[in-house]
């Protein structure tokens, strides 16, 4: 049994659905103490138990602790099950942090499978299903599976009630990746959403974006949504280059105006785009998993952050990897993945 320390690194959920992924992945018995006790209220929240549950129908799994608000959790998964799933969050919390506790051990299944998950889909304590559908699945279909995913509704913060599907067709093993060039950037774009808002909010949005990239009236775009259980406003960019989608997020929230978040949106941006990297902060952390199992694999990121940093502290715990991390330059910095 692997025994995880849930207050590692920044001490968030991040190290409890990475346990539950690799558990489910290796078949080792897990037990996690301290879950989240980095945060300001520890203990497993609405979408950290939706993961859990997701985890225990997949794997056949035998568990203690799994309920609301508790410190710790014991986990042993039986066999890994394809198959056809529902699971409901029950708030707004991240539907894609849910899939995404369960997507690698469905990625070798020995069959198909679907997953709908309801909750949030564009939360700012996660990836929002538009990063997941065209930076992350993108990626992960060149190391072998078919994965697909649509968003039925939306879901905001803090009402949810969105639904995303994904569907997944397994490989028998992943393709080793790396990613060291980003190429020529081919396009950009920014994407406006506003639910139950005015839409003059994501057209001084825009307008603020706009102005601080440089970039005109042809690459950005409001989207006014009228199926959202409640309101919510998200900014996404989008920066396609030769190899690779970025996709940028910046999210409205109670008390600052739009012209706040466009500025901080176009200021992440602008880092990225003035990096030569190729992958994201973001997109570092998804690709670990993946690459470990796929015995290998290499790319060049910003700055990592302490989500990946805590990601490969876990996932050293599960399998027989070295991981290096190393810094070119200022924001350009290569992690490797290798097999011991």
């Amino acid at each position: 049994m692997i025994n995880i320390d849930g207050s590692l690194g920044e001490g968030g959920g991040q190290i409890l659905r990475t346990a539950l992924a690799l558990s489910l992945v290796t078949g080792r018995e897990i037990r996690i103490q301290s879950i989240r006790a980095g945060r300001r209220k520890p203990g497993l929240l609405h979408q950290h138990l939706a993961a859990v549950k997701a985890a225990v129908r997949i794997g056949a799994a035998e568990t203690h602790g799994a309920e609301l608000g508790s410190p710790e959790l014991f986990f042993a998964p039986q066999a890994i099950n394809p198959g056809q799933y529902r699971f409901d969050v029950g708030t707004a919390g991240s539907c894609t942090l849910v899939l995404q506790t369960v997507l690698p051990a469905l990625l070798t299944a020995t069959g198909a499978s679907e997953i709908i998950v309801e909750g949030g889909t564009h939360n700012p304590a996660a990836p929002p299903f538009d990063f997941l559908d065209r930076c992350f699945l993108p990626i992960l279909n060149r190391m072998g599976p078919r994965v697909k995913a649509r968003m039925e509704r939306p879901g905001f913060y803090p009402a949810g009630g969105g639904r995303i599907v994904g569907s997944i067709e397994p490989s028998p093993a992943l393709s080793r990746i790396e990613l060291m060039q980003r190429g020529v950037i081919k396009t950009h774009s920014a994407r406006a959403m506003v639910a139950l808002l005015p839409r003059e909010i994501a057209e001084r949005e825009l307008r603020t974006l706009g102005s601080k990239l440089r970039w005109g009236a042809e690459s950005l775009h409001t989207e006014v949504i009228d199926n959202s259980f409640g309101p919510g406003n998200a900014i996404v960019v989008e920066i396609e280059s030769e190899h690779i989608m970025e996709v940028i997020t910046g999210f409205g929230r109670r008390g600052v105006r739009g012209e706040q978040v466009a500025r901080e949106t176009a200021e992440a941006v602008e880092r990225y785009m003035s990096a030569s990297v190729p992958v994201g902060r973001h997109l570092a952390d998804q690709l670990l998993i993946p690459m470990a199992l796929a015995g290998g694999g290499k790319f060049r990121t910003l700055s990592p952050t302490q989500h990946t940093r805590t990601n490969i502290s876990v996932l050293k715990q599960f399998l027989e990897v070295d991981v290096d991390v190393s810094e070119s330059a200022s924001d350009d910095w290569t992690i490797g993945v290798t097999t011991t």
